[in-house]
Parts: C-alpha cells; structure tokens; sequence
C-alpha cells in the first residue's frame, strides 16, 4: 500500500484520444499503401475491393476488432524452456533490455578500430549480451560481411543460437533467408511455438505502406505460432511530419494497420508493437536520436498501453562514435525513462555512428546504467516497518544508527556500486596511480569478451547447425 513507484506519465488520457482518433483519420481518409496481392486481398475480403492502386482505406470498427483481438500478455521463453518474462500490455511489467542491431561494422574494444562485422563478431557480440545480467534478451547484433550473402543470416542465427540460451530477437534481412532461418531453429531444438524464445521483427516502409517482405514474414512468423514484433522507423521532416504530434500519428496508424493485419492472418495472434521515431538533420541527411524523439517513444508505449497491447521502442543507440559522452547522454535518457514509463521492449542496445558500428563498449556502459535505472525505479516503502519507529525512540536525539536492528537488517541491500567503476576518494585516485574512467571500461569489456559464459551445449548447437546448413 505505502510502496513508493516513480513513474513517468507523458499523456493525459484527452490526449491519448486524440491522437488515437488522429491515427484512424489517417487510415480511413488516407489510407495505406499494401503491396503484396495476397495481403491485399485479405484486406479486401475484410472490407470490400477499394482501389485499383492497392490502396487500403480501414475503417475504425476493423481497427478497433483488431484491438480487441490481439492478446494483451505474452510470455517468452529461452532457449532450454524455461520462463524469463511477460510482455504486458498494461505497461505494469518492467522495461526489458536486448543488445543489436544489425550493424555493418565492429568496433574493437582493444584497437579502438572499425571493422567489418564478421561471423566471429556475431558470436563474441551474443555472448557478451548472454554474460551480462542486464540484458534479457540477444537481438541480431550485426550483417555478417565474410559470408555470402544467400547464407549469412543463417549462420548469423546459428551463432546466435550457439552463444546463449536468452531468448531472441531475430531481424533477418533477405525473405528468402526468412523460412531456412527458422527451419534452422527447429531443427536445433523442435518445437519453437509451445515456449516461444523467438521473437522475429519486421517493420513497414513510413510512411504508410506495408510492403510486401514485411506482410510475407508477418504470415509466416504467426503461421508457426510465433510473437513478433511490427515495428516502425520514422525521421521528423523527412519520412515524417516534422511536428511531434504530426510523427505521432502517422506512426499510430501504422502500428494500427500492421496490427490489424495480424488479426486478420490469424485472430489472437501475439504481436508487439512499437516505434523507432528519430529526427532528421537537414544539413547532414542523417537521422538523430533527441530528447525531443524519446519523448514520443514513451508517448508511443502510452498509446499502446491504452490498446493494451505490448510495446516495443527505441533504445537510443545510434548517436556518438562509441561509448562516449555524445552516446552516454543520449543512453542514459532513454534507459532510465523507459524503466520510468510504459516501455516494453528495448531491443537495439549498442550501435553507434548511427548504427553502423557496434560497440561492445557501448553494450556494456549501458548495462551499468539499466542497472541504476532499474534500482531508482524499484522505489522504496513507507511502511511501518520500514520507518524503523523503535530504533528512532530508542537511539533518540544525538545517536547514530549505525548498530540499530534495521541496520543490520538492511546494510547489505542498502549498498550501491557501479557494475564497471570502483568508487574512489581523492586520496585512493592518487594512490592508485589517477585511472582513467574510460580505460576501466575499455578493460573490463576485454575481460568480458575474453571470457564469456558459454552455454553448455555451445559446441553441440554449432555442430549440428553446420550440418544442416551444408545439406
């Protein structure tokens, strides 16, 4: 009853109307853009042949039978089985973590160089995830550049499913890589519908058009009965209006379009939804993560908490050249508001220059600062107990509680250290020979990396996906 929770609250619930209204004027008077015919033709089934340019105008019942639709929970499993979360539509569940995405390149933490995201880089990028506790999950951490490009994001995700047991979230880039992707992962561990470890991600093509890649990989992700996630990517006055409101809506209704579509593939089929909604540099034309657009990521989980619908949103990566301080402030904004408001997912941890590189460094800065979000976001309690009355009427004025029996009781969780950096006085600083802040990351990332915690079946996984994938 007396439990402190901070929390973060963006929209009032006049608001979170109007812009669910504005999303529906948005797709029943402008409508959307589906290029596959067989999508097409399941729309048309639901609401008539509309137009010969394969433009779809929904109506809000469809809409909001969709909504009602949709499961509000999912649960996700790892790869041996076992329960790790519950997505929530209620936005009660507490923010969960991944590392990704799909970058081009690998920073190395020992050289500071930038290379090309080779196979190894998958494998070392997905055990440094499955060694740190602060990450739930593993997304596709980079495009494999030393294998050809009909298999890589096959061995992509067999070295994903060799180097951890958290769950995944797969981003795989080419259709015809889609299905032997998950024939892959049946093959590796059967069943992959009953305690569902994969999550695979697909997004539309903003503003408006649910392409023909993104609805053939919605059907065949809910056909094997797996969650997915239909997520967004939008740029403020580029693929976007440049007002917020206006990026907020239009991003709305292509949640709502995609989410329909799903219902439509198969009612009650899990789906998360989210976006990515960045802004665009006019000088440079390169996208930007700002305070301005992480604020609209929490109005997106607001809006599909009133949908109650679980979200997924930005991780905030992207910006700075590495674990640096341009990438620190952008991170440490959007971990810690997204444990304070209604996020769900935040799947993309670790890409920098724009998302090109990944950096194991960044991954595991930002470990360290989910970790104090999550701590300052558990609150704490004013109960009775927890006042601790007896010790203040007995130690009276002028005492010290040092030795009192909450003390004792609570010294322990009452302690805080930074999972990467000693706490250090002037005088141990001196004494210690004045360490640089970024070099006790640099090393303990190589530590990491070094020493990663494989899991048991690593070599099994590997040798029996090397296998299937040469026949």
């Amino acid at each position: 009853m007396f439990d402190v929770k901070p929390e973060i609250r963006v929209m009032n619930r006049e608001q979170t109307q109007k812009v669910h209204n504005d999303a529906l004027a948005i797709l029943e008077k402008t409508g959307i853009m589906v290029d596959d015919p067989k999508a097409l033709a399941l729309f048309e089934k639901a609401i008539g042949k509309q137009s010969k340019n394969h433009r779809i105008r929904i109506p809000e019942e469809l809409v909001q039978w969709a909504i009602n639709a949709a499961p509000c929970e999912t649960k996700i499993f790892d790869r041996l089985g076992n329960p790790c979360f519950t997505l929530n539509g209620d936005g009660t569940r507490e923010a969960v973590f991944g590392i990704g995405v799909t970058n081009l390149h690998y920073q190395d933490p020992l050289k500071n160089d930038i290379q090309p995201f080779f196979r190894h880089h998958m494998a070392a990028a997905t055990g440094l995830g499955n060694s740190l506790d602060n990450f739930d999950f593993i997304s596709t951490p980079g495009v494999i550049q030393d294998i050809s490009s009909e298999t890589a994001d096959l061995y992509g995700v067999l070295e994903m499913m060799a180097n951890t047991t958290k769950p995944l979230v797969i981003l795989i880039s080419d259709w015809d890589s889609f299905n032997p992707a998950l024939d892959l992962c049946e093959h590796l561990v059967g069943d992959i519908s009953t305690h569902p470890f994969l999550i695979p991600y697909v997004n539309p093509i903003t503003p408006l058009t649910l392409n023909s890649e993104t609805t053939m990989k919605m059907d065949a992700s809910i056909k094997r009965g797996l969650p997915l996630i239909f997520s967004n990517y939008g740029m403020s006055g580029a693929t976007c209006p440049i007002t917020p409101a206006g990026t907020l809506a239009l991003l709305t209704a292509e949640l709502l379009a995609g989410l329909t579509y799903s219902q439509l593939v198969k009612e009650g089929a899990p789906i998360i939804l989210g976006s990515l909604p960045a802004a665009f540099d006019m000088k440079k034309a390169g996208s930007f993560y700002s305070p301005a657009t992480l604020l609209l990521n929490l109005a997106c989980a607001e809006m599909m908490t009133s949908y109650k619908i679980p979200h997924c949103g930005t991780s905030g990566s992207a910006n700075g050249w590495g674990a640096d301080l341009l990438a620190g402030t952008t991170l440490c904004i959007n971990h810690f508001s997204s444990c304070l408001g209604k996020a769900g997912m935040i799947p993309f941890v670790g890409g920098s220059f724009d998302s090109l590189v990944f950096s194991p460094e960044l991954v595991v800065y930002s470990d360290d600062v989910i970790h104090q979000s999550r701590l300052f976001a558990s609150g704490f309690s004013l109960d009775d107990d927890a006042v601790g009355f007896s010790d203040i009427s007995n130690i009276g004025p002028k005492g010290n509680f040092l030795l009192s029996d909450l003390t004792a009781k609570h010294f322990k969780d009452s302690q805080f250290s930074s999972t990467i950096w000693p706490f250090l006085s002037l005088d141990k600083w001196r004494e210690k020979h004045e360490p640089d802040a970024k070099k006790i990351l640099k090393d303990k990332t190589i530590e990491l990396l070094n020493n990663p915690v494989a899991p048991k079946d690593k070599d099994e996984i590997l040798l029996k996906g090397e296998a299937f994938l040469k026949n």
